[in-house]
C-alpha cells in the first residue's frame, strides 16, 4: 500500500499516515523516515481479533482507513479465514493478514476491523 507519513506520533516509532483510503496511525518498523515522503508499505495487525466484536460486517462500505477514539478502523473485503484463525482482508490492492477467533463469518463480504496497533513495514519488492 502506498502511504505518506504525515507526522511523527508521541511514542518512539509512532507515525501518522495517509493513503488513498484515508488516514491512520501506526508503528513504523523500517529505517529512518522523512515526514511528507511517500512509501510503499505493508501493514500488519498483531492483535487477536474477535469476530462479531472487533471484526463486524459492513455491507456496502468502500475500502477505507480512519481513526475513531484512538483506534484504526479498516474496512475491506474478508478474503479468507483459515481453520487456525488466520484471516485476510483486502484493502484496495493490499492484503492484510490478522488472527481472529469466534463464530463463522461469510467470506467475500465487506467487514470493518477495529485495530489498536498497525505495524508498518517498508515493502521489499
Amino acid at each position: 500500500m502506498r502511504i505518506t507519513i504525515t507526522r511523527a506520533g508521541e511514542r518512539h516509532g509512532e507515525v501518522y499516515f495517509s493513503s488513498a483510503y484515508g488516514e491512520g496511525k501506526g508503528q513504523w518498523l523500517g529505517s529512518s523516515l522523512v515526514p511528507g515522503q511517500e512509501y510503499e508499505a505493508e501493514l500488519e495487525l498483531p492483535e487477536l481479533f474477535i469476530k462479531w466484536v472487533d471484526l463486524v460486517p459492513a455491507p456496502g462500505q468502500p475500502p477505507a482507513i480512519s481513526m475513531e477514539l484512538g483506534k484504526n478502523i479498516l474496512t475491506g473485503t474478508l478474503e479468507d479465514i483459515e481453520e487456525d484463525g488466520t484471516a485476510y482482508m483486502r484493502l484496495g490492492e493490499s492484503l492484510i493478514m490478522f488472527e481472529c477467533l469466534g463464530d463463522p463469518m461469510a467470506i467475500g463480504g465487506t467487514v470493518e476491523l477495529s485495530a489498536g496497533i498497525i505495524r508498518i513495514y517498508p515493502a521489499a519488492y
